[in-house]
């Protein structure tokens, strides 16, 4: 049992017993190191939620940079168009022009445009690296009509060969571009020999194999042919899959091409077009960081209020098993304030020691993830002041029904157990 200390004498003369502030922190740190192994897992708790605290805004901070920059270099970069046709589609199987991708590129910070449409190929259409009636089985993939501007737009990352330009297309060549992983599969490994890949029984020279694409990831999945050779083959877009349009812009000029481009197309008949301009930078970063911190402050709360129950409970059994200590100290003065007093003390310690730890560690694990990943470590003062605070409260509200009900012990009861 721990020592009783002055709190637990009676003085003289019938004055009224004192608890000072010395007895109070050695009869908490005293009760803590009884048990030092309890101790130690009811602040575990604590520890974790402090930490993943802590650890949440710390990442969430060091990250936004981050998050500005790519969506600042590709997304805020990006226009799509695409064609609605109108009030009556029906009529109007493809809305660009000709020279839209000249049209759009005449726009001031225009970098590259194009226009593309999946082909609509007759079911059963394969994709093989030898014709089907040489017995060969193909693949099923998408075959899409693009300009070159699409290609340039989606800067591509060619593993071999190159793309397709304005002669191929104004000539309507029978070339194709394929991504790395149909050529893969259909054994294209070298444009050395001019393989060819068969659209069912039509012959595409593959003049380049695409092994990554910043902007446009299907066409990795897809046979990219000249939009003249799609047309003249398979015809122009179909209703259910009409055109669109990709452009590439100058960082900043996005928001002003969207609103140019309809007009650009067909001054005519602008409606014939929904613009799609790039979300701003600002406010999908901030949507982003508050769903990411509303999803982890969610779980940082779930392992706080487990600490919480952990230490409740703790401190309500550690009252239970010296129920004989408390009635003795009651029998020699020691007043009910004293022993709430003393039982917060001790939960409000482990809280606190489980809050301090917790910040450690969220702020060492904020920092090995910042060199790992080479960027700068960002944590807020506020927030290394608030974390051991939180763990501070975290304890004193575990403990205020166990100081409660060890208050209310009486000390003949107590002395009889």
């Amino acid at each position: 049992m721990p020592g009783l200390g002055k709190a637990a004498r009676r003085s003289p003369a019938g004055e009224r017993s004192r608890f000072s502030p010395q007895d109070l922190l050695a009869e908490s740190v005293a009760g803590i190191l009884q048990r030092p192994a309890r101790s130690a897992l009811t602040a575990l708790g604590t520890v974790l939620g402090v930490g993943t605290f802590v650890a949440v805004l710390g990442l969430t901070a060091t990250t936004s940079s981050q998050i500005d920059s790519r969506f600042n270099e590709l997304t805020a970069t990006e226009v799509t168009v695409e064609d609605t046709g109108g009030d009556q589609p029906e009529f109007l199987a493809n809305a660009f022009p000709a020279d839209a991708d000249r049209r759009i590129e005449a726009l001031g910070g225009v970098r590259e445009a194009g226009v593309y449409w999946p082909v609509q190929l007759e079911p059963g259409t394969t994709v093989g690296a030898a014709p089907p009636t040489a017995g060969a089985t193909g693949e099923e993939a998408q075959v899409v009509a693009a300009s070159p501007g699409v290609l340039a737009a989606a800067e591509p990352r060619l593993a071999q060969g190159r793309t397709f330009d304005t002669y191929h297309d104004r000539h309507g060549e029978n070339v194709a571009l394929i991504g790395s992983g149909l050529a893969s599969r259909l054994g294209i490994s070298t444009l050395e020999t001019a393989p060819a890949v068969f659209v069912g029984d039509r012959a595409f020279t593959v003049i380049g194999i695409v092994e990554d694409v910043e902007r446009k990831a299907d066409l990795l999945l897809s046979v990219v042919v000249p939009r003249t050779t799609a047309e003249e083959i398979w015809g122009g877009p179909q209703s259910g899959e009409r055109a669109r349009m990709l452009i590439s812009t100058e960082l900043g000029a996005a928001r002003q091409i969207a609103s140019e481009a309809a007009l650009a197309l067909d001054p005519a008949h602008p409606e014939h077009f929904k613009v799609v301009p790039p979300p701003e930078p600002k406010t999908l970063r901030g949507s982003v960081t508050s769903d990411l911190n509303q999803l982890f402050m969610l779980l940082a709360g779930i392992c706080l209020v487990i600490g919480a129950v952990g230490i409740a409970n703790t401190t309500l059994v550690a009252v239970l098993e010296r129920t004989g200590e408390i009635g003795l100290r009651r029998a020699l003065g020691a007043r009910g304030r004293h022993i709430t007093v003393q039982f917060l003390a001790e939960s409000g310690a482990l809280g606190a020691l489980g809050g301090l730890v917790g910040t450690s560690l969220g702020t060492v694990t904020v920092v090995a993830m910042a060199v790992h990943r080479e960027w700068t470590p960002v944590i807020h003062p506020a927030t290394v002041v608030t974390a051991p605070l939180a763990g501070l409260a975290t304890g004193v509200l575990a403990g205020l029904y166990p100081a409660w009900r060890a208050s209310r012990i009486q000390p003949a009861e107590a002395l009889r157990r």
